[in-house]
């Protein structure tokens, strides 16, 4: 009932006495579990908080896998990653993931609309935790394989919360039916080009502040020769496989992915 009518204000909407009816139980039945309505809710919001399909990073992993293999450009990637995303409200249902994506908006309202008890803002902060470390793994990972490393004195850590806020900041402008821009970019803006989300820019952008090459470069593939914007931020150069990741402006592009 949750997922068919969303987190609008909380769980409070969701009444005992009508999932008693849907799930065929008694009053009786019910209240050797819970003493009252409040309680019965709180453990709903609890389970909510708890509740995973998947891993936090099996959607953006599978999103990427055949392509780091095949030799795909950062910027590839990045979009890839990014689209999986909860970008839209009315594509939230779609694709691979979708539930877990459903279950992941769920405790995002909950957690935005401010955990009353001790005990759901412990089960907020696990949960968080949980993407966080996901994710660091996932970032790492990609790090080592495109040659990157984070700039000093960041660290992985510190991409993956400001990736966490990046993602969720987004997620409940879908939950708000915000619609998402998305920019055609062309050869001649001062942008890469294609087609891309705001958010898998914002990404970019991030990774570039964050991020540089960990092997040595040559003076023409230097940071302050690839710069990507008109803020000469260092953005990271071509993956060790080889796969070219300039655009088609000679710029080079950073890593990205999002964050659950």
């Amino acid at each position: 009932m949750l997922f068919e009518r969303g987190a609008a204000i909380g769980v409070e909407h969701i009444r005992l006495q009508e999932v008693l009816r849907r799930a065929g139980l008694t009053t009786g039945a019910a209240y050797r579990l819970w003493a009252d309505q409040t309680e019965y809710q709180h453990d709903l919001a609890l389970a909510m908080l708890r509740l995973r399909f998947a891993d936090p990073i099996e959607n953006a992993t599978a999103a990427v896998e055949q392509l780091m293999e095949d030799g795909a450009d950062v910027d590839t990637i990045i979009r890839a990653a990014s689209g999986t995303h909860a970008l839209d409200s009315e594509r939230r249902g779609e694709g691979r993931g979708s539930r877990d994506t459903e279950a992941f908006l769920l405790a995002l309202a909950l957690r935005a609309s401010g955990a009353t008890t001790p005990e759901l803002r412990a089960a907020s902060r696990e949960r968080h935790e949980e993407s966080v470390e996901g994710f660091s793994r996932f970032y790492e990972r990609l790090m080592k394989a495109y040659g990157y490393r984070m700039k000093t004195p960041y660290t992985v850590r510190d991409f993956t919360e400001a990736m966490a806020a990046l993602g969720e900041g987004f997620a409940i402008h879908a939950l708000e039916g915000i619609e998402h821009p998305r920019l055609d970019i062309a050869v001649d803006d001062e942008a890469p080009t294609g087609r891309w989300s705001l958010f898998g820019l914002a990404v970019r952008a991030l990774a570039a502040r964050f991020m540089t090459r960990d092997v040595p470069t040559t003076s023409d593939e230097s940071p302050e020769a690839t710069a990507a914007d008109d803020s000469n931020a260092e953005t990271p150069a071509a993956p060790r496989s080889g796969a070219d990741d300039a655009d088609s402006r000679g710029r080079r592009a950073p890593l990205r992915s999002p964050s659950r």
